[in-house]
């Protein structure tokens, strides 16, 4: 019997985090649901017991049912039949095992049918899920969506539509179309409003993760005469009032048991949420940051199934007359894969704890007004949570997709074959720099937070913290790190050029990302001996990334700039 969770010893030290007793106060409201619901927790042991069983249970799952099936998935997909989707038959398996477990609808309130989870917990088993087949993580991982059904739709809407996908149904966003891929200001999918008040959509949308789901959430023009994006608002499509039919899945390179569908709209009949005209400024922007948080938490789960591919084909693998592992070459490479995991998980989860702290004021807000602490409070976690997440999205799936390259590299010529779980890793690891906007993308997220300082005041702080006295010379290689960033980053923005900025951008938001995530790791080794070894060879492959790009900007004239043009 395999458990992908119990297997793990790291998210357990992430879910035991010293914030986490913060955030489930606040979350669990001092704990009043315990008085109304018999399985709401009295206090914080109790609540960290809850995730620690519903964890364990995501876990069996994994290793028993959705690992299993995920070769035949991927040999044999989804279909359209009659303009509707079939899963696969293992598809089909592993969402009646999660739909009977009750793992559907985690974060969402229990008067809504949920498990009132915080995202912390609820991302631990998307890393989890992840890493037994990131394909189906995609479907079950959308029922994050109802999290923008909860944050901006009225509660009638609440009380219609989140019961239903606490108690399995699926969910997709609709954002995409052929002519409108990342500029989500060109969608031109029509939203009309009939005379009795109702709406109706009109046109295509493409590349529609899950597309013939059960609930959809629609980006649609609803304002005539626009072209921007104040002119799109943001709709509800229940699949049971039909007007929609799948015309085609995507052919794929990877992650072929997720259905990615070209979707045409006639007359579907659809809900406006929240108010006109902020569907993409507003609730498309919250629906995303969900999303990269997701992918993300993918790229983990991807990083930790290519990591122990390889380690176990070089513990067995001999070669010249002993098993591959004992090779300098194998061995360095598995333990930067390692430290890569490592490194990733640790920024994932940061990130994930100042989400929950800024979710749950957002979420208190609407119940009492804050204090003036409290609001502070929010506010702060809300920008770090704006500025971790494309950081998190961006580098965990580079990380990934190099630890699937390794890991067929260690394999040698059979992890060139399908015999071989590491090609399947391979191809689905190359979506996640891609999907929910690009790393590219990424950077111009993260690059104002390099600008006004907020990665440089949380890494000054967090080298305020005490680590052990072994750690002291890992301290102070990331004190310099952080200084060849603060000094590339005045170096730069002491250029006055656009131009120059956004080429710079991206070796800035790498070293801030490298430096981030070592001072993570030195902190999760002043807690836990059991990442010393990742936090070593992490920090210094980080020191020489970072030491490459303050060269490169140092020596880097603005002018330069037109021998990188075509």
């Amino acid at each position: 019997m395999a458990n992908f969770y119990t297997d793990n010893e790291s998210l357990k030290h992430y879910l035991n985090h010293p914030q986490m007793e913060k955030i489930v106060a606040l979350k669990e409201r001092n704990f009043a649901d315990a008085e109304t619901y018999d399985y709401a927790p009295q206090d914080y042991a109790d609540a960290q017991d809850s995730y620690d069983k519903v964890l364990e249970i995501v876990g069996e799952i994994c290793g028993d049912v959705i690992a299993p099936n995920a070769e035949d998935v991927d040999h044999t997909g989804p279909r359209v039949e009659n303009n509707r989707v079939i899963y696969a038959e293992g598809t089909k398996k592993n969402l009646d095992a999660c739909r009977k477990a009750g793992l559907m609808g985690m974060a969402m309130p229990r008067r809504l049918g949920g498990l009132n989870f915080p995202i912390t917990p609820y991302i631990m088993a998307a890393d989890i899920v992840s890493r037994a087949d990131a394909g189906f993580e995609n479907l079950w991982g959308l029922q994050d969506c109802a999290e923008t059904i909860y944050e901006f739709a009225d509660e009638d809407q609440k009380q219609r539509y989140i019961p239903r996908v606490c108690a399995g149904e699926t969910m997709s966003m609709d954002l995409t179309e052929p002519d409108a891929g990342s500029d989500l200001q060109s969608v031109m999918l029509k939203a009309s409003q009939k005379e009795d008040g109702s709406w109706v959509l009109n046109g295509v949308k493409r590349f529609i993760t899950n597309g013939d789901a059960d609930i959809h959430l629609v980006l649609a023009r609803s304002e005539e005469g626009t072209k921007d994006g104040r002119g799109l608002s943001m709709f509800i499509y229940d699949k049971r009032n039909g007007g929609v039919n799948v015309r085609r899945i995507e052919n794929k390179m990877g992650i072929k048991g997720s259905p990615t569908c070209e979707l045409t709209y006639k007359d579907a009949p659809a809900e406006l949420v929240g108010s006109r005209k902020l569907g993409l400024i507003k609730y498309v922007m919250a629906l995303m940051n969900g999303a990269r948080l997701g992918i993300a938490a993918q790229s983990v789960g991807l990083s930790e199934a290519a990591f122990r591919e390889a380690l176990v084909y070089a513990q067995e693998r001999k070669q010249f007359g002993k098993e591959i592992i004992n090779f300098p070459a194998v061995a360095e490479m598995l333990s930067v894969m390692k430290a890569k995991l490592d490194a990733s998980r640790a920024l994932l989860y940061a990130c994930t704890r100042f989400v929950d702290m800024y979710k749950v004021y957002d979420d208190i807000a609407k119940e009492r007004k804050l204090e003036l602490e409290e609001k502070k409070e929010a506010k702060e976690y809300s920008r770090l949570a704006d500025a971790f997440t494309p950081l998190a999205k961006g580098m965990t799936s580079e990380f990934a997709n190099q630890n699937a390259y390794d890991c067929i590299q260690i394999h040698g010529g059979s992890g060139f074959m399908k015999d071989y779980a590491c090609e399947r890793i391979y191809r689905d690891a190359r979506i996640t720099s891609i999907y929910e906007g690009t790393t590219q993308l990424q950077v111009v997220a993260a690059i104002r937070h390099v600008s006004t300082g907020t990665y440089t005041n949380w890494i000054n702080k967090a080298l305020e913290a005490e680590c052990k006295p072994e750690d002291q010379d890992v301290k102070a290689t990331l004190q310099l790190m952080a200084q060849q960033f603060n000094d590339a980053v005045q170096a730069v923005m002491g250029v006055e050029s656009t131009e120059y900025h956004d080429f710079m951008a991206r070796r800035l938001v790498e070293m801030a990302g490298y430096t981030v995530m070592g001072l993570l790791l030195l902190e999760d080794t002043t807690r836990n001996d059991a990442f010393r070894r990742s936090m070593n060879v992490f920090v210094k492959m980080g020191q020489a990334e970072v030491a490459k790009h303050a060269d490169f900007i140092a020596n880097f004239r603005p002018e330069q700039i037109e021998e990188y043009k075509f």
